[in-house]
């Protein structure tokens, strides 16, 4: 099996996941489980409620009497919402810096539901167990493959019976809701909207797929970064859209790119479908650093229809992000919403 940590996180914060729920949190916050950085940790940092940790850590179970089973004891539970759902193929529990305090087991279910519902709502679904029952070290990350090929939108952290666990990732493959795109002008290049990058030229500093991502970046290294260039090349970077579609608008996003942006940047697009060439959209184009770029994808030619994007910087340097608006076509309407019933519960 591929490396499932190569796709998204769907349940990473500045993804729009949220940790909805826990059984408990008396040492440390639920939130931590999807911060976006990698666990910290700072030896004899005492706060109200001992060693501070960046994770999540429950209080200690006790038998209610003696001579009770320890297994008797119950467990602890956090809820999470995915930022973006869809059909998730493995799952990553962070134990770090936990090395005495960390569960004996853990297990993960997961669910699918309709529109925002609570907490409370969500104990009467109907759960998967997708990664079953299964033991833990201290301060280790512990990668567990996914094989149900549905269409999630929740998921639940067991842990037995108790203890901190640092990190929860949740790696898949968006599945967008139809319903929310079709008959609209909306960013065919969005992850959320289910496109992905195929392709790059460097990611020396950061990873591409960052151009994708919802929401502007809020520093430097929330965009797609290269090497310096000591050659007559350039960098660039390829796309799958969401669906086939007709590009209007593109969007090229420097912010926090004070010294290192590229001087110039253009798009090309192809229909995987019929050719393998691509087909200017934006010809080379003057950018600046720091800022927002939009370009009205103007032609005397008939629209294009594309399934791909490139986009190529000169000569090298970073983007924040990346927005293609446009609308789908008919098929590639159809195609999601057969992707849809593919996964749908």
């Amino acid at each position: 099996m591929a490396d499932f940590t190569l796709l998204p996180d769907l349940a990473v914060r500045n993804l729009g996941g949220s940790v909805i729920a826990a059984s408990d949190e008396s040492f440390a916050e639920r939130e931590n489980l999807i911060n976006p950085w990698p666990a910290g940790h700072q030896a004899e940092t005492f706060g109200r409620k001992g060693q501070v940790y960046d994770g999540w850590e429950t209080a200690r179970r006790r038998p209610s009497a003696l001579g009770l089973k320890v297994d008797d004891r119950g467990h602890d539970w956090a809820l999470v919402r995915l930022g973006l759902p869809g059909v998730i193929r493995g799952v990553v529990i962070d134990t770090a810096w936990f090395r005495g305090n960390f569960p004996t087991y853990a297990s993960v279910e997961a669910c699918a539901a309709e529109g925002h519902p609570s907490a409370e709502e969500l104990a009467a679904r109907a759960w998967v167990e997708i990664v079953p029952r299964s033991p833990l070290t201290g301060d280790a990350e512990h990668r567990f493959p996914v094989l149900a090929a549905r269409r999630f939108t929740h998921v639940r952290l067991n842990i037995f019976p108790d203890g901190g666990v640092a990190r929860l990732r949740v790696h898949g493959e968006v599945v967008p809701d139809p319903r929310l795109l079709t008959g609209l002008t909306v960013d065919l290049a969005a992850l959320e909207n289910g496109a992905r990058v195929t392709g790059c030229s460097n990611l020396f500093y950061s990873a591409p797929a960052n151009i994708l991502a919802p929401g502007l970046p809020r520093h430097q290294g929330e965009g797609w970064e290269t090497a310096r260039r000591r050659d007559d090349g350039n960098d660039w970077v390829t796309v799958e859209l969401a669906a086939r579609g007709t590009p209007r608008l593109v969007e090229i996003d420097t912010t926090h790119l004070k010294f290192n942006a590229p001087g110039w940047a253009a798009l090309s697009g192809r229909d995987a479908r019929v050719s393998e060439e691509w087909t200017p959209l934006l010809p080379p184009t003057r950018i600046q650093p720091d800022g927002r770029h939009r370009f009205r994808l103007d032609s005397a030619a008939p629209p294009a229809e594309v399934t791909h994007v490139r986009l190529d910087i000169y000569p090298d340097g970073g983007v924040g992000r990346l927005r293609v608006w446009g609308e789908l076509t008919a098929d590639g309407e159809r195609a999601l919403r057969d992707r849809w019933d593919a996964f749908d519960a």
